[in-house]
């Protein structure tokens, strides 16, 4: 569906959906609007997954610096250290794992593993701009995805302060399904 047909298909939206979906925009929620705007797609025609996609990004376009965005994830030392603090049970590793999504391609997760009974605890999610914030200059470089890059350095100066493993199961290539901590030492 190109740029034409996609305005063509936002114009002939009751003005009440319109509102919606721009409200969700509005508020970054973006799987909400995706989901109204497959909701409300599928007939005459079905818009797709695809153009749904492009039709939020045209919204998100259109209402640019109006849209209050979610704050990303501190990464610096004293903000991880005060957060792996709060965490219940005994601290017993930082560990780095990959996730993604439509919306943010791949990302990487920082957590803080306890001796709890399935304890981790999210620390910071590490987006590709959250990682561009954090690196500066240097997320431009060629090579590793720049939010591995920023979690491993965020992550092992964590571990290294609270004297704990640090553990990243993949760090060169985005892979959600790579070893975990638990699995390597044995659940310690």
């Amino acid at each position: 569906m190109n740029e034409a047909a996609r305005a063509a298909w936002w114009d002939g939206l009751p003005a009440g959906i319109r509102e919606q979906i721009d409200g969700f925009v509005l508020q970054d929620a973006l799987m909400n609007a995706l989901k109204l705007i497959r909701d409300v797609g599928r007939a005459p025609v079905d818009i797709g997954l695809g153009n749904a996609q492009l039709i939020a990004g045209d919204r998100y376009a259109h209402h640019g610096d109006r849209i209050a965005r979610r704050p990303e994830s501190p990464l610096d030392l004293e903000s991880l250290a005060r957060r792996a603090a709060g965490c219940v049970g005994r601290l017993l590793a930082i560990e780095a794992i990959w996730d993604g999504d439509t919306v943010h391609d791949w990302f990487v997760v920082l957590l803080a593993v306890t001796a709890e009974p399935d304890g981790e605890a999210a620390l910071a999610t590490v987006y590709w701009s959250t990682a561009e914030r954090h690196l500066g200059e240097e997320a431009a470089g060629p090579g590793r995805h720049p939010s591995a890059v920023a979690a491993e350095r965020a992550g092992r100066a964590l571990a290294d302060r609270l004297g704990v493993p640090f553990h990243f199961g993949s760090p060169d290539t985005p892979d959600d399904e790579a070893p975990r901590w638990r699995a390597v030492t044995g659940g310690r």
